[in-house]
């Protein structure tokens, strides 16, 4: 195609697997990115800008002379809301005014958000949906929802859209990639109970073909998608998609009272904020996964875009799984 894509957070799950799609697509490709940063992967030609955020110099060379933008970067682990901020606000503030600076014939900006900042549904089958009122209940949630207000607030100048994926898995994913290693030992921890919780997932090549379908929709301008799969999951249909892979005879499943889940939260926070690393659960982390429906609808998605999710759930584990094992991660 000819045009030229500016992807942030290239180097992350989702980020990698996008810079390959474009590759194959044949579109070419600039990428912003810490001047620390690995060396970045694709199957086609790339050009990398290297700074931060708080660079505006860097990031006026990184926007101009481009055609779309899909921003993916930012963090998920932090340990106040000021990390938060520092990590998924300020990028998406400074990228957009680099934009008006540099590049005011934009024709999109994709700011990839995440269904944490609309918090949790009320029930597991329907699910939130953009109408609806966010209530986020972390601070990693709150965030995203901060830098998607940012985002229409600049909608008058700059033609933006916002994608809230839900859990994202596939090839590469490592917090699923748990999940899997427990199942592989015939054992599960969860929070609760878990046998009330739903929740909606998207295989990853699904998410890219969502994203880009909204990037190159005039229809998308201004608007807000889920990109998510048609029904939402329980713990029960992922164990059985699971298992045939697997190979696992029984499975003890361990229920952690949400009160420990919370302590256990706390204690690792702490822990976190003595080493001077934010730790994978907090008690931030640990709100979210006491919520019984992480669910979202489709329907806006299929509506306007025509996008439906084509990866089954029991395809989308086998790849995922199989990947894992080609690369010794299990």
């Amino acid at each position: 195609m000819g045009e030229t894509i500016l992807v942030t957070g290239s180097n992350g799950f989702i980020g990698t697997r996008l810079l390959n799609y474009l590759g194959v697509e044949g579109t070419r490709v600039k990428v912003f990115c810490r001047s620390e940063s690995m060396e970045v992967e694709c199957s086609g030609k790339v050009e990398v800008v290297r700074g931060s955020f708080s660079d505006m110099e860097a990031l006026g060379r990184a926007v101009q002379g481009i055609d779309r933008i899909i921003h993916l970067a930012g963090v998920t682990k932090a340990f106040n809301e000021t990390g938060f901020e520092a990590g998924n606000v300020m990028p998406v503030k400074n990228l957009l005014a680099a934009v008006k600076a540099n590049n005011p014939s934009l024709k999109r900006f994709i700011f990839v958000s995440s269904l944490t900042a609309a918090g949790p549904a009320v029930e597991g089958r329907i699910g939130v949906s953009e109408c609806d009122t966010p209530r986020p209940v972390s601070a990693y949630g709150r965030s995203k929802l901060r830098a998607e207000l940012l985002c229409m607030k600049s909608a008058g100048v700059i033609p933006v859209t916002i994608v809230r994926p839900p859990a994202v898995y596939g090839p590469g994913d490592r917090d699923i990639l748990q999940v899997f290693q427990m199942l592989a030992k015939g054992v599960l921890v969860l929070p609760g109970s878990g046998g009330k919780q739903r929740f909606s997932m998207i295989y990853v090549d699904d998410l890219l073909r969502g994203i880009m379908m909204a990037a190159r929709s005039d229809k998308a301008i201004g608007q807000t998608y889920y990109i998510t799969s048609k029904q939402s999951w329980s713990w029960d249909e992922v164990i059985a998609a699971a298992k045939p892979i697997l190979g696992f005879q029984k499975l003890y499943r361990v229920s952690l009272p949400l009160p420990l889940v919370s302590f256990v939260g706390t204690l690792m926070g702490v822990a976190g904020a003595l080493t001077g690393k934010p730790a994978l659960i907090n008690r931030d982390k640990a709100n979210e996964l006491a919520q019984n429906y992480w669910v979202c609808s489709p329907e806006r998605a299929e509506i306007d875009l025509g996008f439906t999710a084509i990866t089954s759930l029991d395809e989308g584990i086998a790849r995922t799984i199989e990947w894992y094992w080609q690369k010794g991660w299990m």
